[in-house]
């Protein structure tokens, strides 16, 4: 993946937190960043145990957690609006576009925002 900065969608930390090892090669010494919507999925599984959130936590550290504030709030609207994403989804989408940073995910549904800059992560 060219480029030095990458914003992650859920699925795309899931994957390297589960062991695959090619996405973790392609990203390696890269600025990585996540929404705090990713962060919250991330933390909020029903059966998470005390030791797997700790792990996630430790993970997250090394990225950048980006809130949300009203310019990516505006932005979340309007991609919602014309897309085919759901809110959490159009949120994460917007905090790329805001950052005019690459979103890495294995939602095709992402392709439907014509203005994100989206890498299709297919294992």
């Amino acid at each position: 993946m060219s480029g030095n900065k990458f914003l992650l969608d859920t699925n795309a930390v899931l994957y390297i937190l589960n062991g695959d090892e090619v996405l973790a090669e392609l990203l390696y010494e890269k600025r990585l960043y996540v929404s705090i919507i990713t962060e919250m999925e991330l933390l909020s599984y029903k059966n998470i145990t005390v030791k797997e959130k700790q792990q996630i936590k430790n993970f997250l550290s090394a990225f950048v957690i980006i809130n949300i504030d009203n310019v990516i709030k505006d932005q979340a609207i309007e991609t919602k609006k014309n897309s085919y994403l759901k809110l959490p989804d159009s949120i994460i989408a917007a905090t790329a576009i805001i950052l005019d940073i690459p979103l890495v995910s294995s939602d095709k549904q992402f392709k439907t925002v014509t203005n994100l800059n989206f890498l299709l992560y297919e294992k």
